[in-house]
């Protein structure tokens, strides 16, 4: 859990209701698995014998604040320790605040960890050359924590996205269709002495080996796609500013950093603004001329924000389940009042119909019309062929599916 406490001077009622608030959270958590909290408490924890057994001996303050005490409270009455005051260190790697003028440190930020756990963290120091644009530097702390093997063995299938934007232009389109024709050229006839299932394991992997050729795969997706080099240079100069202050902290390197910084982030907000001025106006292209696909794909880029991935479900009570045992058992008991409604002797079986002995083989024009009809812009399955690639794979591809189906 990541924290962000009041400072010393705001009023008790505002302390009050953030350990309040931590304190309702902090119940909710699980039992078992390992509790870390970190962030900036806003507390000058003292050296005082009767705080050594939840800080230890290591903290930079000689005499605790307000905001510490009531760290240590919180601390103490949910069996936590400030692993951040627990190892000896030189004091300028104990800083984790430094005013503008360069002449206060304090330390500030901490980290607590579960009592029974304390082992797991080896190493908590803060890095002041870690240029992140802000007063507080970078605390950085060692864990080692033993990890429960899984006995389920779980299958994955990797599934590679196929650039299929290319598909909607002409070259991109007859590209792929030479590619696949080359291909399928290349292939012998089928006949009564070939197997089904390694006819069509040769037909897939000509189509994704066609696919890779002529339109590739889907690029990883930039966080902030207007980060260019430019950007790169000024996050250079920046740090380079901000280690001539740390080593000398007068006011002409003082002055220098600020320029810096106010020139870097003029630049980042110009860079910004372009690029969500340009995504506006592809937005306003896409709604002129219907392309709904990507204009709603567009929108949700805008809306949707971080979205961590986690495994946690919740009970009928709203509380979190981390065990997967209690995790199972939620799914299960969940799809079961959702899906068993009707009892099974109220559910008509349904009867089963045999094909007719003789049916006519498809037709060239048949297996295209079924082609035609399939929906775009669908997952594809387990053999990881979308359907744009049985669209387009033209006349040659229809016929060799026609052999296919006829075939079997």
């Amino acid at each position: 859990m990541n924290v962000h406490a009041p400072t010393e001077d705001k009023i008790d009622d505002i302390k009050d209701r953030l350990y309040e608030e931590l304190e309702h959270v902090f119940d909710k958590f699980p039992k078992y698995p390992m509790k870390i909290l970190l962030g900036e408490f806003s507390a000058k924890v003292g050296r005082e014998d009767i705080f050594k057994p939840t800080i230890g001996n290591e903290s930079l303050h000689e005499i605790s604040n307000d905001n510490a005490v009531r760290v240590v409270n919180f601390a103490t009455s949910k069996s936590l320790t400030a692993k951040s005051t627990m190892f000896p260190r030189r004091n300028i790697h104990k800083f984790t605040w430094t005013s503008p003028d360069g002449k206060i440190h304090n330390q500030i930020d901490h980290i607590l960890l579960d009592r029974r756990r304390h082992s797991s963290i080896l190493d908590v120091r803060s890095f002041r050359a870690a240029d992140c644009d802000t007063d507080h530097y970078l605390v950085v702390a060692k864990v080692k924590e033993r990890l429960a093997v899984s006995k389920q063995t779980v299958h994955s299938v990797y599934m590679t996205r196929f650039n299929l934007k290319k598909l909607n232009e002409l070259e991109g389109k007859e590209q792929y269709r030479v590619e696949i024709s080359n291909r399928f050229a290349a292939l012998e006839n089928l006949d009564t002495e070939v197997d089904v299932n390694t006819a069509w394991e040769t037909i897939r992997e000509d189509i994704k080996m066609s696919a890779k050729e002529s339109l590739g795969y889907y690029g990883p997706k930039k966080h902030k796609p207007w980060f260019d080099e430019g950007c790169s240079k000024l996050l250079d100069q920046r740090k380079q500013a901000k280690l001539q202050w740390l080593q000398g902290p007068n006011e002409l390197n003082w002055d220098n950093l600020n320029n810096i910084r106010r020139e870097t982030n003029r630049h980042f907000r110009n860079k910004k603004r372009e690029y969500l001025k340009d995504k506006i106006d592809e937005l306003a292209r896409n709604s002129k001329i219907k392309n709904i696909r990507d204009l709603y794909t567009g929108i949700s880029d805008f809306k949707s924000g971080y979205q961590p991935s986690s495994n946690l479900v919740k009970d009928e009570n709203g509380d979190l389940l981390a065990d997967s045992h209690n995790i199972l058992n939620r799914w299960r008991n969940y799809f079961s009042q959702l899906l068993n409604v009707h009892r099974v002797s109220d559910v008509r079986q349904t009867e089963i119909r045999r094909a007719q002995p003789l049916i006519p083989h498809p037709s060239p024009f048949e297996v295209e019309s079924a082609f035609a009809k399939l929906k775009l812009y669908k997952s594809p399955a387990s053999d990881q062929i979308p359907t744009e690639f049985i669209q387009a794979g033209g006349e040659i591809f229809c016929s060799k599916i026609q052999d296919l189906i006829t075939y079997i």
